[in-house]
C-alpha cells in the first residue's frame, strides 16, 4: 500500500492470463468462467478458439463473449450429416416402435401417403380380375382406440351383378339392404346371415357386381383378433384359438376385424377406420387357384362357375379344392 511498483527488468514480457486457466472456488474458472471447456472451432474457424486476456473490470463483456461462443459451438453440434439422419416432423417415423401400446398406420403419419394405400382406381375394375388382384392385398382396421389390425388377403369371391343367379343383386333389384352393391367400386357391403354373422364385401365396376372377402393371412394385431373372435363367437368359447382360425371365413375375419352392419357403404378408398394397403408382393398367376363358389348349391348352374380364387398352399383359405388345384397343375 502506498509503495511504487518497481520499473520491469530489461526484456521482461508481461504475463497474460488464458480463459480457463485462473480456477476460482470449487474449479470452475475465474477469468471467462466455463470458456475452458468450450475451446472447439467455431464456425467459419480454421483451428481453436481466440485466446482471451484477462482483464479486469471486463466480467460483463466477457459474459457476452461466453454467450456467443456457447451459441456457435450449438450450431455447430447441427452438422449436416446429424440433419440427414434426423427424421423430418413431416417425415414418417418407420422404424420399430419405443412402446407396446396401440400403432398407427405409418400411412396416416405421412402427408403425401407414400405407403400406398389402395385408391378407387384400384376398385375400378370389373368383378373377376379385381376379386383376383385383392389376393396378397393388406385389409387394415383401425379401432377406436387407435389399434390397427391387418390381415393379408388370400381369399375372394366375384359376384358378376344382375345376370349372377347367386347375387343378392340378380334381376338387377336393388333394396335398401343391397344398395351398397349398386354404388362406387370399393363402397362396402355388408349384410348379416343366419342372424348373427356378418360378412363384408367390396363394389366393384358394374351395377350390382361385387366381391366377397373369403379369408385372411393376419399379418398385424393377432391377440386382438383372438380377443375379439373369443368374445363374438358363438359356442366352444372356452376352447383357444389357432392363428390359422383367427380369419379363415367371411364371417370369421368379419369378427376377427370387429365389424359389423356399420360398416355398410363406407368407402374403402377414403374411410379412416378401414382401408386397402398395397402387398408387399402379389402371388404369381400360377399360385391363384380359382374354383366354384362356397355355398351357392341354389343358384343352378352358377355354382359350378369358378369365380372363387384363392393362393394355393396358404393355411388360411376357408375351403380348399385339391381337384381344382390338380388340374391347374394338369
Amino acid at each position: 500500500m502506498g509503495r511504487s511498483p518497481a520499473a520491469p527488468p530489461p526484456g521482461f514480457r508481461p504475463f497474460r492470463a488464458r480463459a480457463g486457466s485462473i480456477r476460482g472456488p470449487g474449479g470452475a474458472s475465474g477469468v471467462g468462467r466455463g470458456l475452458g471447456s468450450l475451446r472447439g472451432r467455431t464456425p467459419g474457424s480454421s483451428g481453436p478458439g481466440r485466446r482471451m486476456p484477462a482483464r479486469r473490470g471486463s466480467q460483463p463483456s466477457r459474459r457476452t463473449g461466453q454467450k456467443k461462443q456457447r451459441l456457435a459451438e450449438a450450431e455447430q453440434l447441427q452438422s449436416p450429416s446429424d440433419a440427414a439422419q434426423s427424421p423430418s416432423p413431416k417425415d414418417p417415423y418407420v422404424g420399430l416402435p419405443t412402446t407396446l401400446g396401440p400403432q398407427r398406420s405409418i400411412y396416416f403419419s405421412s402427408p403425401k401417403g407414400h405407403f400406398t394405400r389402395l385408391g378407387s382406381e384400384f376398385f375400378d375394375q370389373p368383378a373377376v380380375p379385381l376379386a383376383r388382384a385383392f389376393l396378397g392385398q393388406v385389409l387394415v382396421r383401425r379401432l377406436a382406440n387407435g389399434t390397427e389390425l391387418r390381415g393379408r388377403v388370400v381369399e375372394t369371391e366375384a359376384y358378376l351383378g344382375p345376370e349372377d343367379e347367386a347375387a343378392h343383386s340378380r334381376g338387377g333389384r336393388q333394396t335398401p339392404r343391397n344398395r351398397g352393391m349398386f354404388m362406387k367400386p370399393g363402397t362396402l357391403y355388408v349384410y348379416i346371415i343366419y342372424g348373427m354373422y356378418f360378412c363384408m364385401n367390396v363394389s366393384s365396376r358394374g351395377d350390382g357386381a361385387c366381391i366377397l372377402l373369403r379369408a385372411l393371412e393376419p399379418v398385424g394385431g393377432l391377440e386382438t383378433m383372438r380377443q375379439l373372435r373369443t368374445t363374438l363367437r358363438k359356442g366352444t368359447a372356452c376352447r383357444a384359438l389357432k392363428d390359422r382360425e383367427l380369419c379363415s371365413g367371411p364371417s370369421k375375419l368379419c369378427q376377427a376385424l370387429a365389424i359389423d352392419k356399420s360398416f355398410d357403404q363406407k368407402d374403402l378408398a377414403q374411410d379412416e377406420a378401414i382401408w386397402l394397403e398395397r402387398g408387399p408382393l402379389g402371388p404369381s398367376e400360377q399360385a391363384v387357384v380359382a374354383t366354384a363358389r362356397v355355398g351357392i348349391g341354389y343358384s343352378g348352374e352358377w355354382a359350378q362357375k369358378p369365380l372363387r380364387f384363392y393362393i394355393r398352399g396358404s393355411p388360411w383359405v376357408s375351403v380348399v379344392d385339391r381337384v381344382a388345384e390338380q388340374e391347374a397343375q394338369a
